[in-house]
C-alpha cells in the first residue's frame, strides 16, 4: 500500500504542533506544510498569535522545504473558501491526498475542514478529535511538547501564566482546575487563549523567546514578541525575566 503523502496546517501552536507530530509517528509522508496567516486577529477558524515564527518551528524540524504560506482574509466563511483555492492550488504541486488538522472539539471547524477535503479529494486526519480535553492537556505534557500560552481572552486566566512555559504537571494541573472553576475550555478549545510551541520531540534544540506582556483589557492580555531564535536549549524572557523549558 502506498503511503499517504499530507499536507499540514501548522499555526505554531499546541494542537497543529501535535496533530503534526502525530501523523510524522504514524508514517504519513509529508508533502507539505501549510502556514494560514488571516488578515485579522479574530479570525473564526485560524490562530494569528506568533504565526511569523512558524518558520523557526519548520527549521527545527528540518522541514523548512515543506513550508506553504496560505494568505486569508479572517472574515467568517469567506477565509473558508480561500483555504479551499489555497489548498487546490498547493495539492496540484504537491501531491498529497490527506489534510492534517489540530481540532478537539470544535464543530464549527471540523465542519468547515471536511467540506474542503470532500470538494478536494483529500482524507482528514486529525488525531485529537473528541480526546478527553484535561486527559489531552496530560498527553502533551507526557508526550514532550512544551508551549507557552501568547494570548489570553477569557476570565480565569491570570495574567501570570502567559509566556511560562507549561511544562510540569503542577501548570497543567492549575489550568485544568481554573477551568472548572471559571467554565472555560481547558484545553482553549474555545479561543480563551492562544498557544506557541518552543519545545517538541522533533525539534532539534528549541526556540528562545523574548516578549513583554501587554494588557489590553481586563480579561484579555497578549504577548507582543521582540526577538525569536532557535536555540539548543529553550527558554522565554518575559518584561526581563528568564523561564527555562
Amino acid at each position: 500500500m502506498p503511503v499517504r503523502a499530507f499536507c499540514s496546517l501548522l499555526s505554531g501552536g499546541k494542537d497543529s504542533t501535535y496533530a503534526l507530530h502525530k501523523a510524522l509517528d504514524e508514517g504519513l509522508a509529508p508533502a507539505c506544510i501549510g502556514i494560514v496567516v488571516p488578515g485579522r486577529p479574530d479570525s473564526w477558524m485560524f490562530h494569528r498569535p506568533f504565526v511569523e515564527f512558524v518558520p523557526l518551528q519548520l527549521n527545527a524540524m528540518g522541514l523548512s522545504g515543506l513550508s506553504y504560506e496560505i494568505r486569508v482574509s479572517g472574515e467568517k466563511e469567506k477565509e473558508v473558501e480561500e483555504l479551499k483555492e489555497s489548498l487546490a492550488r498547493a495539492k496540484e504541486v504537491r501531491a498529497f491526498d490527506t489534510l492534517v488538522i489540530g481540532g478537539i472539539a470544535s464543530r464549527y471547524q471540523l465542519t468547515r475542514f471536511r467540506m474542503i477535503a470532500e470538494e478536494l479529494g483529500l482524507r482528514i486526519y486529525d488525531p485529537q478529535w473528541g480526546m478527553d480535553p484535561e486527559a489531552y492537556m496530560y498527553e502533551l505534557l507526557r508526550y514532550g511538547i512544551i508551549y507557552i500560552i501568547t494570548q489570553i481572552t477569557t476570565a480565569g486566566l491570570p495574567y501570570r501564566l502567559l509566556g511560562v512555559p507549561i511544562n510540569s504537571e503542577g501548570l497543567v494541573r492549575e489550568i485544568i482546575e481554573l477551568a472548572q472553576k471559571h467554565g472555560f475550555h481547558p484545553a482553549f478549545e474555545g479561543g480563551e487563549a492562544e498557544t506557541f510551541v518552543i519545545k517538541a520531540p522533533r525539534y532539534s534544540g528549541g526556540i528562545c523567546l523574548e516578549a513583554k506582556r501587554v494588557r489590553v483589557s481586563e480579561f484579555e492580555y497578549r504577548l507582543e514578541p521582540i526577538s525569536a531564535t532557535l536555540c539548543d536549549r529553550p527558554r522565554v524572557t518575559i518584561d526581563g525575566v528568564m523561564y527555562e523549558a
